[in-house]
């Protein structure tokens, strides 16, 4: 079980997110895959946050991937992401992603909202590294029992949330937030789970 990422996303309803504050866990991955890894945990944080409606959770499966997703919406329009490998249970994924939240708008005024770069949250690290044990947040989930009666969406692609016709290719191949890099990894990544596929078929 393993957290890869988390974030805090300004996603308002409409127009572009932005991430307020992450942090990573890469050390699975090699010195010169770590950038581009970066950079596409990035992109996926901010694509499924702003594809995600406000007040709902989701779960959103990419290859090895899941990212869970809570985009709390409100006056603040804030959502947060955790892409988890698939064995990293949903409830204290969802837990965390409440937790974070709630002590990120407890800490951060929302007049720093606007300028990212300013902000500073510190406790995000803190999380990335206790929560890599999923039991740690067994105490958050007797505290927040009403999960249990959220309706929480399993989409088991990608593909799914993106808009009618978008493929994650396209959106890839369009964006200005990543690198040739970290295009050229995803394509390479691609590729090679296609090829295992065809393989073990």
């Amino acid at each position: 079980m393993k957290i890869y990422s988390i974030s805090i996303i300004l996603a308002p309803p409409s127009g572009s997110s932005d991430i307020l504050s992450s942090a990573n866990d890469l050390s699975s991955f090699s010195f010169y895959q770590k950038g581009s890894v970066g950079e596409f945990m990035a992109f996926l944080s901010k694509t499924v946050a702003e594809r995600t409606p406000q007040g709902q959770r989701q779960s959103v499966q990419e290859k090895e991937y899941i990212a869970h997703v809570y985009n709390r919406g409100g006056a603040e329009q804030l959502a947060a992401v955790i892409i988890a490998d698939q064995e990293y249970p949903v409830r204290p994924a969802f837990s965390l992603l409440t937790k974070i939240l709630d002590e990120f708008t407890a800490k951060v005024p929302q007049s720093s909202f606007n300028n990212p770069a300013s902000i500073s949250f510190p406790d995000i690290n803190t999380y990335i590294q206790k929560y890599q044990d999923p039991r740690q947040a067994d105490t958050i989930m007797r505290v927040q029992q009403e999960l249990d009666e959220t309706k929480i969406v399993l989409h088991k692609t990608i593909e799914s949330v993106l808009q009618r016709g978008e493929k994650l290719d396209n959106l890839v191949d369009r964006s200005n937030a990543l690198s040739m890099q970290s295009k050229a990894f995803y394509k390479t990544a691609k590729k090679v789970c296609d090829d295992i596929t065809m393989i073990v078929a």
